[in-house]
Order: structure tokens, then sequence, then C-alpha cells
């Protein structure tokens, strides 16, 4: 019987892409009514290929974009756009509407839950404490304490060993086929996708290893599957 169910935190338990897009409009548009000299457009490309070169994970995104646009950092824009992105950010951050029942559900049946993440550990823990969903996790493993970010075996060894579990006894549920589930199953656990379909070719590869992998639309269909 399993005991353990980790699971990632972004567009796993809450819509991280879906937020993440409206707030950084919103903290364009500010500063473009400011004296950024962009279309909102033009200015939302520039951001995500910034993003795309630097990492989400990265704290200056605005700090780039100023100096791209400007050749030299704009102090105001930046701060306009970093305090109305994180006003929007926090304003929106919601869990998906069946992740607190389930996390309940799940901690009932007397499994223990952990996190497993690519990112700051900081920021990770803030976005459980502001989702309301902290206290439910035993453990919380990112890739900024381990120095190895999934799919590495390493982080899931490292999250293996605090929980006091085997692998062959968890489970890692998360949206990204190549860092979630090939991670987990290359470390010896089971592995379930959720909010995520996959290409023909994962699907094939699934089929010809025989891998111990399920697909799920909703995270509430976990608490059958456990």
């Amino acid at each position: 019987m399993l005991k353990a169910v980790f699971f990632d935190i972004d567009d796993t338990l809450f819509d991280t892409s879906g937020f993440a897009k409206l707030a950084r409009k919103a903290a364009l548009n500010m500063m473009i009514d400011a004296g950024l000299p962009l279309s909102s457009s033009e200015a939302y490309t520039l951001l995500r290929e910034i993003i795309a070169q630097k990492g989400s994970n990265y704290d200056k995104h605005f700090n780039v974009l100023t100096k791209t646009v400007f050749g030299e950092e704009k102090p105001l824009l930046i701060a306009l756009g970093m305090i109305n992105y994180h006003n929007v950010k926090f304003a929106l951050l919601r869990p998906f509407p069946e992740t607190t029942s389930t996390l309940i559900n799940i901690k009932a049946k007397g499994y223990r839950l952990g996190v497993i993440s690519n990112g700051i550990t900081i920021k990770q823990w803030e976005k459980l404490i502001r989702l309301g969903i902290y206290p439910f996790f035993d453990e919380v493993v990112t890739s900024d304490e381990v120095g190895f970010e999934k799919p590495h075996g390493r982080i899931f060894e490292e999250a293996l060993n605090r929980m006091g579990c085997k692998a062959e006894k968890s489970v890692m549920i998360g949206n990204k086929f190549s860092e979630d589930i090939m991670g987990a199953v290359n470390a010896g656990m089971s592995a379930i996708l959720v909010n995520s379909e996959l290409t023909p070719e994962e699907e094939s590869y699934i089929e010809k290893e025989n891998l111990d992998v399920q697909i799920i639309s909703n995270i509430k269909e976990l608490e059958n599957i456990l």
C-alpha cells in the first residue's frame, strides 16, 4: 500500500499559468501608462522572451525589460510593475476548486503528504501559505535547497529520505511529463499526470516501457485512485 503522496505545486495545486499571465499584463499596462513606449502586445512579448531566457524564478524581469527598451534601468517603472504584479497575483492566488477538499480527504486516509518542487524555497512556501494549504504537508522539498531540479533523481531521493518512505510505496502527482512523471518513475516511484495531456510520443513510450503512470483530468480523481 502507498504511504507517501508527493505533489508538484504550480499548475498542479493551483492555476499558476492563468494568474501569472493576468498579473504580468496588469503590471505592464501600469508601466505603459507611466511611460513605457510599447504597446501591450509588444511589452508582453518582450517580457515572455526575458522570462524564457532568465527563468520564471528570476526576480528582476522588469529590470531587464526597462534596460532593453531604454538602455538603462528605470526604477519608477520597475517599482510600478513589481507592485502591480504582486498585488494582482495575490488577489488571484487561489487553489483549484477541488484541491483543498482532496488534500483533506487524502490526509484523513492516513497518507503522508509532501511537495517536490523546482523553485526558490521561500517563494514555494509563500505560495503554500497564501493558498492556505501548507499545514497538509509533512515535507516540502525544493530544488533550491537540494541543488538539483526535477527530473534529477537526487531531489526525489532527498524527498523520500525526509519522509522515511521507500520509492515503491510513494507516488508523485504533477503536470509535467518530463519533470514530474519521468523523474518520479526513474526514481522508482509511481506517478500520476494531472491537468496536462500526453503527446503521442509520450503515450507510446509509457505503453512500450509499461510504466506505472496514470492520467487524470482533475485532482479530485485522486481520492478514487489512492
